[in-house]
């Protein structure tokens, strides 16, 4: 299997190059070159774990041991099952937050971490690798990486906008090869200072950067492996519907990916806050940069979606340089727009819903008392979108990602709920005091750090 750029303007890779690589060459984020199809591939029931090594084979044909890395990157978890269904009436849950740093992305950043390392061995090479973060990327990565050999990880997060105990994750972790950034502005302006880092071709190769956001391939298709099990396991025969609280667009992607898999999902809905740049632009076809909007859903408090253009990928029929045109138009101008036949089949596998910081609320608060189970407020920003469009989807059925627990947000599940709720996980953070360094919008301080700092 090899992997090639959405934008069209980088010789393909095979699957460790592409995990190294993290942003291709050309600005484009890296796909596989053909997708297989895993209708009728897979006989239930059959573990979570063994679920993940069957299916990432058919996209890392040369990883023979990939059964044994996912073995040891999901050992442990508080959950035996990885991942664990919850009823909820007319609904599910699936939590996927039974890992170290209580997040969804601990799935994809525990087995990642992993393989950097595998991967660095053999060829005995040094990685840096680079991230931003809206509050559980940064922390998730940070406990994947720190003490592992061969690899340093920078990561970057916007000052005051995350999490009190999302961020004690991350600058309480006393290892040598850990740097967090705290940045005066918001996710998007740190994610642009990374990406820029990445198109800097020179700076990349001399600092060996690589990439652990969902621009990293790995990361994709590790969470993919959660949408097919739930398609099989709920489905029971029939498509189910995925809600997913999107952000950054690389879990929903993740989502789309199996649906074009074949993997039983009639549809996906993609559920954002007040900050609703997704929503909007699968309603409208119009991309709008606008102003981030601080909410008590941090992880989404996002504009700029990195992961939207590898959907754009294959809706413009895999044609890079429309790709590119579109991405490039929304750079230099904060707008883009998709026209005709794009735009009429925008929404044929994507259903967008915005939801407020008070249909979040009501969202905990009326499934705490329905079924005493306390929602994270983004995980109930995905069960009120589900709730809108319920009625719609009466013969499928709906399974809500749940991505963090609950113990993360005290301060919201208190003031909705009268509760107060805690981790062990996140206790022994919270007696700790740790630091980060303080820096501006600035790429050349960010370089110099870098380069000061790296393996």
């Amino acid at each position: 299997m090899r992997y090639l750029s959405t934008r069209g303007k980088t010789r393909p890779m095979d699957f460790e190059h592409a995990v190294l690589t993290g942003l291709a060459p050309d600005g484009g984020l890296l796909l596989p070159e053909r997708i297989p199809d895993m209708r009728g591939h897979f006989a239930m029931p059959i573990d979570y774990v063994d679920f993940c090594a069957q299916l990432t084979g058919h996209f890392a044909p040369d990883q023979r041991d990939l059964l044994a890395l996912f073995r040891e990157s999901y050992g442990g978890f508080d959950c035996a099952g990885t991942v664990e269904f919850k009823d909820l009436g007319e609904l599910c849950v699936l939590e996927l937050f039974h890992g170290p740093t209580l997040a969804f992305k601990d799935i994809a950043l525990q087995f990642l971490g992993r393989l950097f390392e595998k991967l660095l061995k053999r060829s005995g090479e040094q990685l840096n690798i680079l991230g931003a973060t809206s509050g559980d990327t940064g922390s998730a990565a940070i406990h994947a990486i720190s003490g592992r050999e061969g690899m340093r990880v920078f990561i970057l997060y916007p000052r005051g906008r995350v999490s009190r105990l999302q961020e004690q994750q991350m600058i309480c972790v006393d290892s040598p090869n850990v740097s967090c950034l705290s940045v005066a502005g918001s996710f998007d302006d740190c994610q642009r200072l990374v990406k820029t880092l990445f198109a800097d071709l020179p700076f990349k190769r001399a600092t060996k950067l690589g990439a652990v956001n969902s621009v990293n391939w790995a990361r994709i298709l590790a969470q993919t492996v959660y949408y097919g099990y739930a398609a099989l396991v709920r489905g029971r025969g029939a498509p189910i519907v995925a809600v997913v609280p999107t952000g950054n667009f690389g879990n929903i992607f993740s989502g789309y990916l199996a649906m074009r898999m074949g993997f039983p999902i009639a549809r996906l809905v993609l559920a954002t806050n007040e900050n609703d740049i997704l929503s909007t632009f699968f309603h409208s076809g119009n991309y709008q940069l606008g102003e981030v909007r601080r909410t008590e859903s941090p992880s989404m408090d996002i504009q700029s979606a990195s992961n939207l253009e590898r959907f754009l990928y294959y809706l413009f029929d895999e044609d890079g340089d429309r790709v590119a045109a579109f991405m490039n138009n929304f750079r230099d101008t904060g707008s883009a727009r998709l026209e005709g036949r794009h735009r009429d089949h925008l929404g044929d596998a994507i259903r967008g819903v915005r939801v407020s910081g008070d249909e979040m609320r009501t969202a905990i608060r009326e499934t705490y008392q329905a079924h005493d189970y306390i929602l994270d407020p983004h995980s109930a920003v995905g069960v009120a979108a589900a709730r809108k469009l319920a009625p719609e989807f009466t013969r499928s059925g709906i399974v809500c990602m749940a991505t963090a627990h609950p113990a993360k947000f005290p301060e919201t599940i208190r003031a909705v709920t009268g509760r107060d709720v805690t981790h062990p996980r996140l206790q022994a953070f919270a007696k700790l005091r740790g630091s980060a360094t303080e820096m501006a919008v600035d790429i050349d301080v960010l370089k110099d750090h870098i380069m000061s700092h790296s393996q």
